[in-house]
């Protein structure tokens, strides 16, 4: 199954995209695609109305696309977990995940525009696989019960002001995270039964049409089940929240690429999840 929301920032409209194409209206179910939602067992009850033929259609043509998960209660995010990507970035790969915080109020829709912070010279791109929470999870016992959490998957760009990331923060990565827009979701949520598994999916990420990243999440250090696990023991996810599970190599931190200006335009990609497009903008 694939949710989406649909309209103006603020007053976006929840959406089931069928295979066949056809775009279903949830309204009827649910203000929002949002943690009371998947907490409540909105997943089931839009399967059940899908099943009744109980919903109508909805032409969204034209209309924007938002993030297919209404602002999270937080975005966890892990650096250094592909095994290339700590070592183009000059990085050991970690024994423990690394762990960051991006401000929910960056998380905006797949085809939003990406605003450069005033003076940056160093915003990169980062194409991601995000994990979004169904079910309350605190101190797992293991890995092997972390996947029954999750409500589903989604591609996230991790924007990044590298300068503000490493040069300037003093270690604190979050300041050079949580700019504004830094955080495009979408443009689907789907749902764990689509994805056969989250460890054999394909990344891809353009800018200006030319390729940045092509990898797979096989090359992730610490899987997703192990990732949730290993977080469950220091926090609590929550219904809703969102988790970046890192980025593979191929971003301008490398020395490879230039750094993102006003008028490019970014591309993502990761199999079964659907593809973003952002212009990039000045703040």
């Amino acid at each position: 199954m694939k949710l989406m929301r649909i309209g103006p920032p603020g007053a976006e409209r929840p959406v089931a995209l069928l295979p066949d194409g056809r775009h279903l209206d949830l309204s009827g179910l649910t203000d929002d695609i949002d943690g009371t939602f998947l907490a409540g067992g909105g997943l089931d009850r839009v399967r059940a109305a899908i099943a009744e033929a109980e919903l109508p259609t909805i032409d969204v043509r034209g209309l924007r696309v938002g993030s297919p998960v209404a602002r999270p209660g937080v975005v966890l995010c892990v650096g250094m977990n592909y095994a290339a990507h700590a070592a183009e970035s000059g990085a050991t790969a970690p024994r423990w995940p690394v762990v960051f915080y991006k401000s929910p109020h960056c998380v905006v829709g797949p085809y939003d525009e990406v605003l450069l912070p005033r003076g940056s010279s160093k915003t990169d791109w980062e194409v991601e696989l995000a994990v979004v929470i169904g079910t309350r999870a605190g101190y797992l016992a293991s890995p092997d019960d972390a996947l029954a959490h999750v409500a589903g998957y989604t591609i996230s760009n991790d924007v990044s002001e590298r300068a503000l990331q490493l040069e300037t923060s003093g270690g604190q990565w979050s300041k050079g995270k949580s700019c504004e827009t830094f955080n495009p979701l979408g443009p689907w949520l789907v749902t764990p039964d689509e994805i056969s598994s989250p460890q054999d999916l394909g990344l891809r990420s353009w800018v200006h049409g030319d390729v940045r990243q092509a990898s797979s999440t096989r090359d992730m250090i610490f899987d997703v089940a192990t990732l949730i696990h290993a977080l469950s023991q220091f926090t609590v996810l929550e219904p809703g929240d969102v988790i970046n599970t890192g980025t593979p190599e191929g971003v301008a931190l490398s020395g490879r690429f230039p750094y993102l200006k006003e008028g490019n335009i970014m591309e993502f990609e990761i199999d079964g999840l659907g593809r973003q497009r952002q212009r990039v903008g000045q703040a």
